[in-house]
């Protein structure tokens, strides 16, 4: 097997492996020869070339999104890390292990004006969970390079030898990338390692001349501290609003769900992104509060909030709990708890299951009509919601409600943002699909290539449904050999940005069709004929129906289906509904 000649490519090459990091997804560079080399010459690895370092990023999230396991990317110096930047930012968010390899200039060029270089250390310092600013090997006969070397500082380089000195460089890049892996392991979120080589960079040899040492990780275990405390609180307390935000499919055992579930003095929320379903739940948050007004807001009103799982995409929640002073707000989970309703005062710092194995037997049922009384309201609500549906024209609506009646069981959805996932909030999906969405910096960039990297990596049946501007802003994610056949991409095209048209602002003026709503007449068939994607467009509801019949069919090419809606209508469908469920 061919190996790297530079000792620390070959380092990086055999941690990564050691640590089972598997997916690999390089983009073409030079000075990242070595790691390529290293990577693509070793079958244990699954090697990925993606161009684009922005999609390549997100591609490799999705992976990560999927399996739960750390997925490396690699680039070469300069501006190709930058533009890891957006997807290294969602992780950091949503708790997704990704693990950035850049390779770099030696230290003696950096700052000189040397082709392709920027100042790399630390380039992602707010928003990673350790950065590994790693040592080049030293060359024999480079004094330039011994007399820059920042390890060797307080050291009297005369009286060390050239093995002596590089075992030192060895030993410490070993503890820094065995350091950094097992924190983005642990601690499940980026990590960055930056890879200083100096040329040549393309030898190879036979046999590798390093044999580094994996460190174990360290696991916490995880302590629930006395409860006593809090369970007096919580069975005195009649109005207990659980609220769940972004899960992975399966994170919560059932006899845990139940518990919440038979409780009457608990309300649970759940968001589409929750992959959390239960008959006594409300899944559609927003279906349910859009139109209460101050009474009724205020006999929704909890004594008690507990939350779980990330991120939450419904901003009338947020205002509701927000405007309420809550008095009590627990949040479960072993990643950074957010303030997001200003009344934070106790985070429970373990896994969900944990958490409740030890809290549920500690607790009493309370007497209560809040769970009967939220729970007839909203199934109130969805009658509504299906008289709405049905004398409304085509247009968002609409068709969010017929795409979604048509998605496979037993599939994965992968959503786009902005109104697209505002959406699918409003509408019951089957229990056994599973829905993903980039909700951590919740942007419209790299949605398509999260959703390709996903597909790829769960085998699931897989949709991908986004909005226009999200799909042509990503729209390099095409760029990838790695595409499910069985891979199915929804483009709603309502020539715009649509959602800011239902945002407080001055609509139909030339200032706000320009810079907010951004109009266009941009369709998505010339790029499925450029990538070899089979191309369907629907611009009505029995097009659109009869689009859907043939859509999940086998066949040997992606298959892209463009749903045109009209612009000027689907604000007021939107605004109405909500009007019209009460």
């Amino acid at each position: 097997m061919k190996h790297p000649k530079i000792p620390l490519a070959q380092t990086v090459v055999q941690l990564c492996k050691a640590k089972n990091i598997q997916h690999i997804v390089l983009s073409p560079g030079s000075r990242n020869a070595p790691l390529t080399i290293g990577f693509t010459h070793d079958p244990f690895f699954k090697c990925y070339s993606i161009v684009d370092e922005r999609c390549a990023a997100f591609f490799a999230l999705g992976i990560a999104q999927q399996i739960q396991k750390p997925v490396a990317v690699v680039c070469t110096s300069g501006s190709a890390l930058l533009n890891y930047y957006p997807a290294i930012a969602e992780a950091f968010y949503s708790n997704i292990p990704v693990v950035v390899l850049s390779a770099d200039r030696p230290k003696y060029l950096i700052g000189i004006g040397d082709g392709q270089t920027i100042n790399q250390e630390n380039i992602y310092k707010n928003h990673i969970l350790y950065s590994a600013n790693l040592k080049e090997d030293l060359a024999e006969d480079n004094a330039l390079q011994k007399e820059k070397l920042p390890i060797l500082k307080n050291t009297d380089k005369k009286s060390l030898n050239y093995t002596v000195l590089q075992e030192k460089i060895q030993e410490y890049n070993e503890e820094e990338i065995n350091k950094a892996i097992n924190i983005s392991v642990l601690q499940k979120g980026p990590v960055h390692i930056n890879i200083p080589f100096n040329e040549p960079l393309y030898d190879i040899v036979d046999e590798p001349s390093v044999k580094p040492k994996a460190f174990s990780l360290e696991k916490k275990e995880n302590i629930i501290e006395d409860l006593s405390s809090y369970i007096s609180l919580w069975n005195s307390s009649k109005r207990k609003l659980v609220l769940v935000g972004v899960n992975q499919p399966n994170t919560v055992e059932q006899k845990y769900l139940d518990f919440l579930a038979q409780d009457n003095s608990v309300l649970v929320l759940t968001e589409t992104t929750s992959n959390i379903h239960h008959e006594r739940f409300i899944p559609g948050i927003d279906k349910l509060i859009a139109a209460l007004n101050t009474q009724e807001l205020n006999q929704l009103k909890p004594d008690i909030l507990l939350t779980f799982g990330g991120l939450v995409v419904s901003k009338k929640i947020k205002k509701f709990l927000r405007d309420c002073n809550i008095k009590a707000h627990w949040h479960i989970g072993e990643h950074n708890a957010n303030d997001t309703f200003f009344a934070l005062q106790k985070v429970f710092s373990a896994p969900i299951n944990t958490f409740f194995k030890a809290f549920s037997p500690l607790t009493n049922k309370v007497e209560s009509n809040y769970n009967a009384l939220w729970l007839e309201a909203f199934n109130s609500r969805r009658e509504n919601h299906e008289k709405y549906i049905k004398n409304i024209p085509f247009s968002d609506f609409k068709a969010f409600d017929i795409i979604l009646k048509a998605v496979p069981n037993h599939s994965q959805l992968q959503v786009g943002n902005s109104s697209a996932i505002r959406y699918m909030q409003l509408f019951d999906l089957k229990n056994d699909i599973n829905v993903f969405c980039n909700r951590g910096t919740s942007g419209i960039d790299g949605s398509t290539s999260t959703a390709i990297g996903a597909a790829l990596a769960s085998k699931q049946q897989t949709t991908f449904i986004t909005g226009d501007l999200s799909f042509f802003y990503d729209s390099n994610a095409l760029w990838n050999n790695y595409i499910p056949n069985n891979f199915r991409i929804i483009v709603v095209n309502n020539g715009g940005g649509g959602i800011f048209r239902i945002l407080p602002g001055h609509k139909n003026t030339t200032n706000f069709d320009t810079f907010f709503e951004t109009k266009h007449k941009l369709t998505s068939k010339q790029l499925c004929n450029m990538y070899g994607i089979n191309y369907a467009k629907a611009t009505n509801e029995s097009e659109l129906s009869i689009a859907l019949d043939d859509f999940y069919s086998e066949t040997r090419q992606p298959k892209l289906l463009e749903v045109f809606t009209p612009s000027t209508k689907n604000d007021d469908i939107l605004l109405n509904y909500f009007k019209a469920i009460k």
